[in-house]
Formats: structure tokens, sequence, C-alpha cells
């Protein structure tokens, strides 16, 4: 589909880009119009970061012309950060604002509050970890004025409250948005159009990830596609949108007929009495129970007197936000934590495998299939059998990946290659935790088609919303009340919980709320005439200040003056403190 000349803040003009012999753009058109909300998809390697990159001018194309609107503000989240050392989290988000101009602004508060949860605004950057700084550098660029907002995985390390924050943000904005994610809930939720860049070529999709599925599976239809597989998986992946959660089949953005002709056929994803009947064949009736069980780190008591029973075939998934304990809960299933109290018992029959977010280490010499097969060269299925090579080709490793040396792999294929050799070994109790960093939205269907007929016992702890919703039948979480606590309505109802929660604790809430009187006519106008005189004030203390500055600067070598100034400069910031204190409490009376 060839760019919309007019009204386009940034227009690629037949763009080709390579890297070496191989062409990750050819020959491509596209434009960004304003307000438009963009989502791009594709294979990790085929081109999507570099698209992002020819589009905000971080790289020069090849060949072809890149437009952008004269004076466009243009904000790019990278998925690495520019933070400049050793300046404050409050200085690298905020800026110069003063606290009384960012906190009276209720989005920026909010922003605040929700992306730096936990990460104190007087610490330097230099000791964040690398998640801290990523939701740093979010925070900063979503506070600024942009007419175009290009981001680069921006779920990645938020839950799934962040997420669901971040989507109503989004969209609540004026500015453009192209986005990178293989986070489906959110292309969904936030996206109007998808791009989806492979091959070189860049397609053209009306609507978010639901559109994008039923489009494409209706043009391999229409163009007879040999790829007899992958539409397959397409087409089951279709099937999931609109028999799945009552969420996603509320608000299709297609037409309902056309869905239902195209998957008439086609089956539901898992058949879940039969995987159970298998699991038990597999396992028995006992899994892993937790009894009674007291779980502390550190000085924080993660689960106390708690009771959790995980039966044969359970498929469940586990959320609750960053810090509630969802990975030490994992290791406790696992046995690698013990309870302070309480026991696990684990079954007789359980072979558990347990995929950490640490990527395991394999001899980097190691080629990929020998190594794969002096695990297990076939393995089992409820639908029969599969060779180790097989599996690897599910799972992109075809051609010379296959020979690759493990140490030539990449970081999203080292995760697939971790993924793989997990499931090679024919576990029957799985425990992921974030099984979807760093994989590509097809690996994401490969792993959710393998899982549908994958018998055994499920625990899933994912931001990922689309794919426990996916792959998990039921939802717990940990709500910081020392249990597990089972959520009939699945994630929305998490995110329910944890809204009204918020809202209970929230400062001047609960009992003192109905004692607070509501502020009279006469409060308000002396309210708003302090706001205005002390906004005078401080403009002119600022002013000060800054002159202030300039002559300690002057007099840097006069020890006397030096010193005049310096208890000057100190008055001023008292005074400054004190109005922006005073502030702040007139303001309340206005909220």
């Amino acid at each position: 589909m060839p760019p919309r000349s007019q009204g386009n803040l940034v227009s690629l003009e037949r763009v080709s880009k390579s890297y070496g012999i191989r062409p990750l753009l050819d020959d491509v058109s596209l434009g960004v119009g304003a307000g438009e909300r963009i989502g791009v998809v594709g294979r990790n390697g085929d081109g999507k970061t570099t698209l992002l990159r020819v589009l905000c001018g971080a790289e020069e194309p090849d060949q072809g012309r890149v437009a952008r609107n004269r004076g466009l503000r243009l904000g790019n989240l990278s998925q690495g950060d520019d933070l400049e050392p050793g300046v404050t989290v409050r200085h690298a988000v905020l800026g110069d604002r003063a606290d009384h101009e960012w906190a009276a602004d209720a989005t920026t508060r909010e922003t605040v509050e929700v992306l730096l949860a936990g990460v104190e605004l007087d610490r330097t950057v230099d000791g964040l970890s690398g998640g801290e700084r990523r939701r740093c550098s979010l925070a900063a660029l979503l506070l600024d004025d942009h007419d175009l907002v290009v981001l680069d995985e921006p779920t990645n390390h938020l839950d799934v409250e962040a997420v669901a924050w971040l989507a109503r943000h989004l969209v609540r904005r004026t500015s453009a948005l192209v986005v990178v994610t293989h986070d489906r809930w959110f292309l969904d939720a936030v996206c109007e159009r998808t791009w989806e860049v492979h091959d070189g070529d860049v397609d053209v999709y009306d609507g978010g990830y639901a559109a994008f599925v039923l489009a494409k599976a209706e043009r391999q239809r229409q163009a007879a596609a040999s790829e007899a597989r992958r539409q397959n998986l397409v087409r089951k992946e279709l099937a999931w949108l609109r028999r799945g959660a009552p969420a996603r089949t509320s608000k299709p953005k297609f037409r309902i007929d056309a869905a239902n002709t195209l998957i008439e056929d086609v089956p539901p994803p898992r058949d879940r009495l039969e995987l159970q009947a298998f699991a038990t064949q597999r396992l028995g009736k006992d899994v892993i129970d937790v009894e009674d069980v007291d779980l502390v780190r550190g000085d924080r008591t993660l689960l106390q007197h708690a009771t959790w029973r995980l039966g044969p075939g359970d498929r469940v998934g586990l959320v609750g936000v960053n810090g509630a304990g969802k990975t030490s809960v994992l290791r406790l299933l696992s046995g690698e934590l013990a309870p302070a109290a309480g026991r696990v018992r684990t079954g007789r029959t359980v072979a558990l495998e347990h995929l950490t977010q640490a990527v395991t280490e394999v001899d980097p010499e190691e080629r990929v299939l020998p190594s794969v097969e002096k695990i297990k060269r076939v393995t089992k299925v409820a639908g029969g059998e599969v060779t180790a090579t097989s599996m690897l080709e599910r799972f992109g490793f075809i051609g010379d990946r296959l020979t690759a040396r493990v140490g030539d792999l990449s970081g999203g294929e080292r995760r697939r290659f971790q993924l793989l050799r997990l499931l090679l070994s024919e576990p029957n109790v799985l425990l992921l935790d974030e099984p979807t960093n760093d994989l590509d939205i097809e690996t994401l269907n490969v792993l959710e088609d393998f899982l549908d007929g994958w018998p055994g016992t499920l625990v899933v702890v994912s931001h990922d919303r689309y794919f426990l919703e996916r792959v998990c039948d039921s939802v717990w979480a940990l709500l910081d009340d020392g249990q597990v606590s089972m959520l009939p309505r699945g994630v929305d109802e998490y995110l329910e919980r944890r809204e009204a929660a918020l809202a209970a604790s929230a400062p001047e809430a609960g009992a003192a709320a109905p004692s607070e009187a509501v502020p009279t006519a006469q409060e308000q106008r002396e309210a708003r005439k302090t706001v205005a005189r002390i906004d005078k004030q401080l403009a002119r203390l600022a002013e000060r200040e800054a002159a202030l500055h300039a002559d300690l600067a002057e007099h840097a070598t006069d020890y006397e003056k030096l010193a005049e100034l310096d208890a000057e400069l100190r008055a001023v910031v008292a005074e400054k403190d004190a109005l922006e204190e005073e502030w702040l409490e007139a303001a309340s009376v206005l909220e």
C-alpha cells in the first residue's frame, strides 16, 4: 500500500536498507499520518528495529528517501537508553520542574507513580537495574510533548497492571504512535493499523492484532498459499480469538460472518478433557500441594499460612505486581526454595522443568542440532511423536541455523533454544517464568501450538496478558495478603481488585474522607488568590536563584564573597521550599 502523501508526519519513499548481503528493507514506501497508532510485527531479525531507526533518522537508508515534517517533534524509545550518567532519577525524568509543578499535574503524577513505583526519585541513575533505567526512559518520553512517538518494546519490564495503564495512556494521547511489541493484547488495545515486516517488505493491515490475523488468513486463502503449516497456525490463532476470552470477542474489529466462514471447520485450540485424562495417566492424582506455607524472603513475608493445590492437567497463570513474589513462588514449587513453615508435597511421578528468566549456559562451541539430539532424538506429545529436527524447525532453526554454534545465537534464538531443550526432556510439570521474553509473535504462536497438545500441569508467570489467556485455563494472583487467590474472571478481575486496593489505600481515603468538609466558595476564592500570589513569588525567587548561581561562578576565587552569596542562596532555597509547601496546601483546596 503506498503512503498517504498528504498529512503524513513521516514518509518513506522506496527505501532500501541492508546489513551485509541481507536486505532488511527492499523498496519500501510507507507513511505515518497525524494521530495514527501503528503496531509493527514480524520475526526477530526481520528488520522491525531497523525500520524504526530509519523512520526516526537514527540510520540513513541505503537507497530511497525519508521525508519528515519541518519542526516535527519526535520522541523515540529504543531498546537501549541514553540516560545521562550521574544525574538523579528526578532530573532524568522531570528535568528542572519543581515538585509543586509536576505534582499538581494529574497526568504527570500518575505517570511517575505507575512507571517509577519503587524507584526513589533522589537515587542516581547509575545504580538502577536495566528494567528501572528503561522505565525512567519511558516515563521521561511520555512526559514530553511530541507529534510522533516511536517505541521499541515498551512493555518490557512492566507488569500486567502497568501494561494496561500504558495502553490507556497512549490511547488518550493525540500524538501519532509507531510501536514494535510482541504483546498482542497491547497491539489490540492500542493500535489502529498493523505493519508486518518480512522478507524485506512491509505489509499494511487495518486494525490491531485480531484484525491482522483475520486479514492475513484471508490473504493466504485467496492466494492459495503453499505454506500449509503456517496457514493452519494463523487459522488456529484466529479460532482462539473468536472462541477465546470474552474480552477479546466482545470488540472484534472485523466482519463476524467472514471470521465464522474461515474457522467453521477449525476445532478449538485444545481438547481440555482429553489433555487432562492424558495428564492423569502420566501424573496420577497428586502433583504439587502447598500446605499451610509461610514463604519469607529477606524482611518480607510473601506467603502466610497459604494452601494451594495443583492437580494433573491444571493450566495456571500467576499474576501480581513486580516484587509480589511470583518468581519466588515458582522456586518454591520447584523445590529451589524451602518454606519457613508448612510443607510442599510433590507427587512421586512428577518430572518437573523450570524455565527461569536467566538463559541457561550451554557450551558455546556446541552445534545446535547435536546439542539437542543429545537430550532426545524423539519426544512424545499428545498427538504422537516429534523428532528433534522437526522441533527445531518448528521453533525457527532451519538451514544453517541447525549447524550454528550455540555461542553465535542471538538473544532471541538463545531463549528459543533454552525453551526447546526444556520441552524435549518430556516434563509433565512445567513452570514458566516470563517465557515470552525475547520471543517474536511467530515463535509465540508455535509455542502456544505446542502447548495445545502438551499433556501436563502448567504454571505460567508472565506480563503478556494475551499469552496467559491463550495457554491457561485459570488465573491466580498474589495480592499482598499472604495468599494465592483464584480469580474467576481472570486478568480483568485482577486489575479491578488492584484498582480498588489502590483507591482504598490512597491518602485521605477511607475513614478520613467522610469527616472532611467540602471547601466553601469563599475558601476556594482565597485558595486561588494564594496560588496566584505564590506563583509570582516563586517566579521572582527563581530569577534570584539563577542570578546567585551566576554570581557564584563569577566570584569563584573570592572566598569571602562566595560565603556571602552561598548564605543568600541557602536563604532563597529555604524560602522557595516553604512557598512550595504552602502552594501545594492551597492547591489541594481547588482539586
